[in-house]
């Protein structure tokens, strides 16, 4: 199915909103900003949280302050053994005055439900939650009863204390998207809840935007772009945890769904309208880590689902650009991709790929040496001879590329198969060649001002620190590069 390209300010519009929401928030929830961005994706990707962590490190207070930045309406289910399920979802009862069954609904019908310490009821409560969770409605006497949208189920429970508790079964967990651990806090950020715990409370938060507007943002993350290589690469690595010798049971395809659709939340949250395969690296623990039981042997040897995980990301090779002329990747793990805007840019040095730039400065181009100047791969000029490759220089010859060079020819760019021996990309929707993974309509995200408003800013790579290039001596800065 094809989606219209999402216009760039629409874009930025929900990414600002996302930062104030995060930001809203982290008032509250101090110190964890991570955990509170993955809490918005599966807001926005209509999926569900598991919060497993000791007591009192603030779970329960990430969902309220959600519910109050959304000016949302949210109701706690304290689970226990004596729960019963009509005590979670509802029940009908008998009207004398008007002879006739009324539905009166229970604590499940809120924007945001609380179950404070799930694994403590018994599974036949537990299972109540499994069709609103999955279906986001409610069936009593055959009558079904839609619960307020958006909906989002945020489960706690707590790894010690298992005495009286009930495991949750692999068909509950499947539906929860993503599971987080919220951890103690820093020393510092600790010093800063005890200043502050009196006048500090998720019921006093301002509200940033409303549920409607949620709506239309949930309904946005729908129509961001996933390349098929992409789609390939979910697949892959969910079949990755399938074959590996210490998994019992690997993710399912609702999994891979799960994954798809938090990448695409993630992706508008900072700022894109398209998926990158660092989207997916990112967010294959929260989403997969659950999903994965190990076998008897590994349990006993103590491995974790997180090394399977790191296996399974190591395993799958990162789809690259194949078809068209483009960028290079950058150096560095994973597709660490550049992109640059194919427009001429200003007078200074122009670092982009692979049409010679205006004048005013020596025209650099990465893996491809360009008449009128030295000959210097982008952003990083190296002594002892012309044609260096960016970030990385390889003595036996010119135009080696970046972080691997290659037989075949000059200028063929690393780690993956490119195309009749030169770095190519991903042609848009659009149908002009250009940035790697672009939004539909062919814009590079060079050309796109960032949320934080300052134009041609780079996005940064995983590890959150952009590569920076230094401004060239006509004032303007070269393009800038993303590293994994």
């Amino acid at each position: 199915m094809t989606t219209e390209p999402i216009p760039p300010q629409h874009v930025r519009t929900f990414a600002d909103i996302a930062a104030q929401l995060a930001a809203r928030v982290g008032t509250v929830v101090l110190g964890k900003p991570d955990v509170v961005r993955l809490a918005l994706t599966a807001l926005f990707a209509q999926g569900h949280v598991l919060l497993e962590d000791v007591p009192g490190v603030g779970k329960t207070t990430l969902a309220r302050a959600l519910a109050s930045a959304v000016r949302g309406q949210w109701r706690r289910i304290q689970f226990t053994p004596d729960l019963l399920p009509s005590d979670v979802s509802g029940v009908t009862i008998f009207n004398q005055a008007s002879r006739g069954f009324e539905f009166h609904p229970g604590p499940v019908f809120a924007n945001i439900v609380i179950a404070d310490e799930i694994n403590r009821a018994s599974p036949k409560t537990q299972s109540a939650l499994l069709e609103v969770m999955e279906e986001r409605r409610v069936t009593v006497d055959g009558v079904p009863h839609p619960v307020p949208q958006p909906f989002l189920v945020v489960a706690t429970q707590n790894p010690v204390e298992m005495d009286g508790t009930y495991r949750l079964p692999e068909a509950q967990l499947d539906r929860f998207l993503v599971k987080l651990s919220v951890g103690y806090p820093s020393e510092e950020v600790e010093v800063e809840v005890l200043r502050g715990a009196a006048g500090r409370s998720p019921d006093t938060l301002d509200p940033v935007t409303d549920t409607a507007t949620v709506g239309e943002m949930v309904k946005l993350a729908q129509r961001v772009h996933i390349a098929d290589a992409l789609y390939t690469y979910a697949v892959r690595l969910a079949a990755a945890t399938r074959n590996h010798a210490q998994v019992r049971v690997g993710v399912s395809p609702r999994g891979v769904i799960a994954l798809t659709r938090a990448a695409s939340a993630y992706a508008l949250i900072q700022g894109r309208g398209y998926v990158l395969p660092e989207d997916f690296k990112a967010l294959v623990e929260p989403v997969f880590a659950h999903r994965v039981l190990l076998s008897a042997d590994a349990q006993l040897r103590g491995v974790t689902p997180t090394e399977v995980l790191d296996d399974a990301v190591r395993s799958v090779a990162v789809p690259l650009p194949a078809n068209g002329p483009g960028p290079t990747p950058g150096p560095g793990p994973g597709p660490g991709l550049e992109h640059a805007a194919p427009s001429a840019r200003g007078t200074g040095r122009d670092h982009a790929a692979p049409s010679p730039r205006g004048t005013g400065g020596s025209d650099h181009a990465a893996a491809s040496p360009y008449p009128g100047g030295p000959d210097h791969a982008a952003a990083s000029p190296y002594p002892g001879g012309p044609d260096r490759a960016a970030a990385s220089p390889y003595a036996g010859g010119p135009d080696r590329a970046v972080a691997s060079p290659h037989v075949g020819g000059p200028g063929v760019a690393a780690p993956g198969p490119y195309a009749n021996g030169a770095a190519t990309s991903y042609p848009t929707p659009g149908g002009v060649p250009g940035a790697t993974y672009p939004a539909p309509g062919g814009m590079s995200d060079a050309a796109r001002p960032m949320p934080g408003g300052v134009p041609g800013g780079s996005y940064p790579a995983s590890g959150g620190v952009p590569d920076a290039v230094p401004p060239a001596a006509g004032g303007v800065a070269d393009a800038p590069r993303v590293g994994a």
